[in-house]
């Protein structure tokens, strides 16, 4: 087979790039190794940024986003037993955020793909990467027993943290840069209506924990955890117990409780691989960075990734110019320190550490009291949280 851009990986990084493309007119190919229902099972998270809106509307996949999503122009911070909020409108001159969750930007992409009768092939092992420093490279796999091969001018990695992609750039070229944290995010997924029509996310002297929402009737729920707590030792019933002991009064009076669809522990992380170029193969999304849930960054950093390379290969395509592609890592690793600083200060800002002393919750309150009552504080929130506009930082201002 021959196509032009060979995209590894069928989560929402590769499923946006494909459908961007093949608008543009540019053929693509994408391998995935798990089924589309194992891909669709994949629960993460909810929150997307205007970048990540704008180029759903680009690809044309965004009639039931917005029929269905949830405009958010705030959310609340919970510490010291009470509630304030962040109005994100009023400190970034309008911006907003939507909760859609990514298992239906993931749907929605898949469908648009199906009903355009464009190639993606599900359950292709053994994914090889060959030839990437080089103007031929190939891509073969392995599906229902026969051996194929993918003849392509470019690899789009998109295949996440522990795919192929990453894992074939020579060591000698490649960095990676890691902090693991000593505690995951023990989610609940329940079909009861959201504790609050924006989500709370909260410091507790219990530990952190977020209220969050897929729909008015779709709630998400977090948890932190030790990583020794295993998900079978936490029964609904004692998710939901804890859960009102780290909340308000008003929020934990409100709660519906109920039987949970899905439940599960993620271990939080902060990773950056450096660059996101290897000859003709590109990283994007989780093959190339990871952050921690809390901020919302991961989906729309990946989109950010997309974004970056649909330009750059469209430039080649069009105008038969490099420069686009040349760039992409470097403005692509620019928005992700960005985002991975935010991340990890919002981390250590909302959890408990195990490590930590009483004087640590002592400036931890100081420091969201601070924040919490200065326009400036609260703008630092608002701008880091919609996302600073893709631009930021090329010439030191905001525009």
């Amino acid at each position: 087979m021959r196509t032009q851009v060979a995209i590894i990986g069928a989560g929402p990084s590769g499923l946006l790039l494909g459908q961007l493309l093949a608008k543009a007119g540019i053929d693509a190919i994408i391998l995935e190794r798990q089924t589309p229902d194992y891909v669709l099972g994949r629960i993460r998270a909810g929150v997307l940024e205007q970048v990540c809106i704008d180029l759903m509307e680009e690809a044309g996949v965004s009639q039931r986003m917005h029929a269905e999503g949830l405009v958010h122009e705030g959310f609340d911070m919970l510490y010291q037993g009470q509630r304030k909020r962040v109005d994100l409108s009023k400190w970034t001159g309008g911006k907003k955020v939507m909760v859609y969750g990514q298992t239906e930007v993931t749907r929605d992409l898949m469908d648009a793909r199906a009903a355009a009768g464009l190639t993606t092939v599900y359950e292709a092992v053994n994914v090889q990467v060959h030839d990437f420093d080089s103007k031929n490279p190939r891509v073969t796999y392995e599906k229902d027993g026969q051996s194929h091969e993918i003849q392509c001018d470019f690899i789009a990695g998109c295949d996440g943290f522990h795919g192929v992609c990453r894992a074939s750039a020579p060591r000698n070229a490649i960095k990676e840069f890691e902090k693991v944290y000593p505690f995951g995010w023990l989610g609940l997924l329940s079909d009861t209506p959201p504790v609050h029509h924006e989500l709370i996310y909260v410091n507790s002297p219990r530990g952190f924990a977020l209220c969050s929402q897929r729909s008015q009737t779709r709630s998400r729920y977090y948890l932190q955890v030790p990583l020794t707590d295993k998900i079978d030792e936490w029964t609904d019933e004692a998710f939901w117990q804890e859960l009102k002991l780290r909340l308000d009064p008003e929020a934990a009076a409100n709660l519906v409780t109920g039987p949970s669809i899905e439940k599960s522990i993620a271990p939080l992380r902060s990773f950056v691989t450096e660059p996101l170029r290897f000859g003709r193969m590109f990283l994007a999304g989780d093959a190339g960075h990871i952050v921690p849930p809390t901020g919302a960054k991961g989906l729309n950093l990946a989109a950010t990734d997309v974004k970056y390379l649909f330009d750059g290969l469209v430039e080649y395509y069009k105008d038969g110019s490099e420069a686009g592609i040349d760039r992409y890592s470097e403005l692509a690793l620019a928005r992700i320190w960005r985002a991975e600083r935010f991340s990890w200060w919002f981390t250590q800002l909302m959890h408990r550490f195990p490590e930590d002393s009483e004087i640590s919750s002592k400036f931890q309150n100081a420091e969201l009291d601070y924040l919490m009552n200065s326009e400036s504080g609260l703008r630092t929130i608002a701008e880091n949280y919609v996302g600073l506009p893709l631009d930021f930082g090329r010439n030191g201002l905001l525009k």
